[in-house]
């Protein structure tokens, strides 16, 4: 692809919006995450509704100004409008992508490559209305965080407003064990539960966190998203389709050492059973394991 002003423009705002690390944080005092998220997929429907509804009624000519005025009621806290035309340029936006507004950005892709602007584009040529999975840059704290956009398509343009989703990675839960692994090696057992067990810790973030099980009596040393769970023996247990996947993990991490298991299990962070895939190690006579879901 040959290098033209628009191609390097976008390609500067790309490594100005991926330079930071895909992080989460936690914050003290929230109300239940799963309803955090639901509250924000509903902001982010309702303000998508209005958009259409006033694109409709004023046009692309009396909308589009609005759409680009964070002062005009399109834009709030993390939720913002941003349009597109059939072609994939940027029309409007209330967000990190308003420096993009008036460029094709068609070939525009999140932080793990995935070209979602022609997804978007794409997807609304056999359906007036669907969404994206991405990571881009959450305006509220500044991180590139994973993202859903709702869209819809009103005549010739194409409306989407998104919500951050507190959604680990397997980047992010093998870089967590590392650090838990290493933890353990360096301070021994107490001083390592106790982190792991602790919200504050830095081992528990949104839907990731720690835990730790007895190889030899199949106990829990750490739960970071239950502690209340420390000293129950967990070799029973099964996922809601029957898998004894903790039976699973203590097998290999006897045989192998490390490896994943895959099961179902409920997301804190979403309160919704989904897809588990837990990283696990074994340390002496100990298992650690991070896991990261998958909504489907």
């Amino acid at each position: 692809m040959k290098l033209n002003h628009r191609n390097l423009l976008i390609l500067s705002l790309g490594t100005a919006l991926f330079a930071a690390p895909l992080a989460y944080a936690a914050t003290d005092g929230a109300p239940a995450k799963g309803s955090v998220e639901r509250s924000h997929a509903r902001q982010a429907s309702a303000l998508l509704d209005r958009a259409a509804t006033h694109l409709q009624a004023k046009g692309p000519d009396g909308s589009l100004a609005a759409f680009n005025d964070r002062k005009s009621g399109f834009a709030d806290g993390q939720h913002y409008v941003f349009v597109l035309d059939t072609n994939g340029t940027m029309l409007a936006s209330n967000g990190a992508s308003r420096a993009l507004v008036g460029l094709n950005v068609m070939d525009l892709k999140d932080a793990a490559g995935k070209p979602f602007i022609r997804q978007i584009v794409e997807g609304a040529k056999t359906t007036d209305s669907g969404q994206v999975e991405y990571h881009w840059l959450n305006p509220a704290d500044n991180k590139v965080e994973n993202k859903t956009s709702l869209y819809r398509k009103v005549g010739e343009r194409i409306l989407a407003v998104g919500y951050y989703i507190p959604r680990s990675s397997a980047e992010h839960a093998q870089k967590l064990l590392d650090q838990a692994v290493a933890l353990l090696k360096r301070s021994g057992g107490e001083a390592a539960f106790g982190a792991f067990n602790d919200p504050q810790g830095g081992f528990v973030m949104n839907d990731e966190y720690v835990f730790a099980i007895g190889l030899e009596d199949g106990k829990y040393r750490a739960s970071g998203a239950s502690p209340n769970l420390v000293g129950v023996d967990v070799r029973e247990i099964t996922d809601a389709a029957g898998t004894p996947l903790f039976k699973q993990m203590i097998a290999l991490a006897r045989e192998k050492g490390t490896g994943t298991v895959d099961y179902v299990w409920r997301n804190p962070a979403t309160n919704a059973v989904e897809k588990k895939h837990s990283l696990i190690r074994r340390v002496d006579d100990v298992l650690l394991g991070v896991g990261y879901y998958s909504p489907n």
